[in-house]
């Protein structure tokens, strides 16, 4: 009988995959669930639960968050990484390391195949094929719900006949919550003119009166809160985002190039990510030197790519990643931030490694380190190269009028 991975998530494509591929195709099939922090204990134990009464051989929940954070979503942070200026990748990361961690374990079951529910239509087909062909590359790849491409009526009517009888209720919006944000889909989505309304996001707005909150980076990591520390910088990521959703911050509609080459639209929540993100951004300016801040933003653009299109076992993104730490040992310091209905601020920073240190000399105001005629120097051989190029074109205008 042949074994089969199945990535495994409790809905309706899953359980379609699990009866199809054990009852039609006579396999042994082994579920696994990819937790990267954006799943409860009761959640996780209700879909093992339902995974055994489909009829697999042994269910496994695979708990990645930790690893999710420091292997992916601290480089996130260290670029300030925002795809096409707007999107923190919230599914895009998350669904590369459910991918690697469906074809580790499947590794390590020596998997005759492994399958995943995913459509023809989206991104998600891809992350998944690309992870298991470099992982396991002698493992077949099962994907019944794009060979087959049934409607999801054809599915509930097949588990039906099967005497798996469930509410497969179809929610107006599609939602996949995570740590490093949720992303939203619904009918506003697949056109370009309309908006998600208030009742599409999961998490309402309660709150009114705004807040102030600080955050503590060390090295470029979140450390503190409010004061509050955090050995794990996830704990401090889900604290922030305790505060920050119910202010109905981070949201946003994120327009852009899918791997297979159309372009889509996806809303999003992501509260935390981007205020750590921007917050990071801030103190960076104060701490780095021009030409760090310019190497890091050009290589951020790339590292966001590769990781949105399925690349992260690119070896290039490992040498990014080496890049990005490397730039963050000053890193240090609090951010002040503002909370209020559906928008944050950024008001100051405070750090040991601050490039405004009043020693020098302040903008627009006094200078303490240079004088006048160090500045008439600079300028003059600054502007030399430039000087030199016009006076050599209207030279040789003058010429080609005679």
């Amino acid at each position: 009988m042949k074994k089969v991975v199945l990535a495994y998530s409790g809905g309706l494509d899953t359980s379609f995959c699990v009866k199809y591929l054990t009852e039609e195709k006579g396999m042994e099939v082994h579920s696994v669930l990819v937790d990267t922090g954006g799943f409860t204990d009761e959640e996780i134990a209700d879909i093992e639960k339902k995974a055994y009464e489909l009829g697999v051989k042994s269910h496994f929940t695979s708990r990645v968050a930790d690893k999710y954070y420091k292997e992916c979503i601290k480089y996130l942070i260290f670029g300030n990484v925002l795809k096409n200026n707007t999107y923190p990748l919230s599914v895009s990361a998350e669904r590369i390391f459910q991918a690697i961690a469906v074809a580790e374990y499947a590794k390590s079951l020596n998997a005759n195949a492994i399958a995943h529910g995913s459509t023809g239509a989206g991104n998600d087909q891809v992350r998944f094929d690309m992870a298991f062909r470099i992982i396991v590359p002698e493992a077949e790849i099962i994907t019944p719900i794009r060979d087959l491409k049934l409607s999801r009526e054809a599915e509930i009517e097949f588990l039906k006949s099967k005497g798996v009888v469930r509410e497969w209720h179809k929610s107006t919006y599609s939602i996949n919550q995570g740590l490093w944000g949720t992303s939203i889909g619904g009918k506003e989505t697949l056109n370009s003119w309309e908006s998600l309304p208030e009742e599409a996001y999961p998490n309402p707005v309660t709150k009114k009166k705004p807040s102030e909150i600080t955050l503590e980076f060390v090295k470029g990591e979140l450390k503190a809160v409010n004061n509050k520390r955090f050995k794990n910088p996830v704990d401090a990521i889900r604290r922030l985002h305790q505060l920050a959703v119910p202010y109905g911050i981070g949201r946003d509609t994120h327009v852009g190039d899918t791997i297979i080459g159309i372009k889509g639209r996806v809303g999003f929540e992501a509260a935390a990510p981007l205020i750590i993100i921007k917050a990071h951004h801030l103190l960076e300016k104060h701490v780095l030197s021009k030409w760090q801040q310019y190497w890091k933003q050009n290589m951020a653009e790339w590292y966001g790519m590769l990781l949105h299109e399925g690349q992260f076992n690119e070896p290039v993104l490992r040498d990014i990643e080496q890049f990005f730490e490397s730039t963050q040992g000053h890193v240090s310091g609090i951010v002040r931030v503002s909370l209020s209905p559906y928008n944050f601020q950024l008001l100051g920073i405070e750090s040991k490694y601050d490039l405004m240190s009043p020693i020098f000399g302040s903008y627009g105001e006094m200078n303490n380190a240079w004088s006048g005629d160090d500045v008439r120097g600079f300028s003059k051989i600054a502007s030399n190269q430039v000087m030199i190029y016009q006076k050599v074109a209207e030279l040789a205008e003058k010429e080609n009028k005679k």
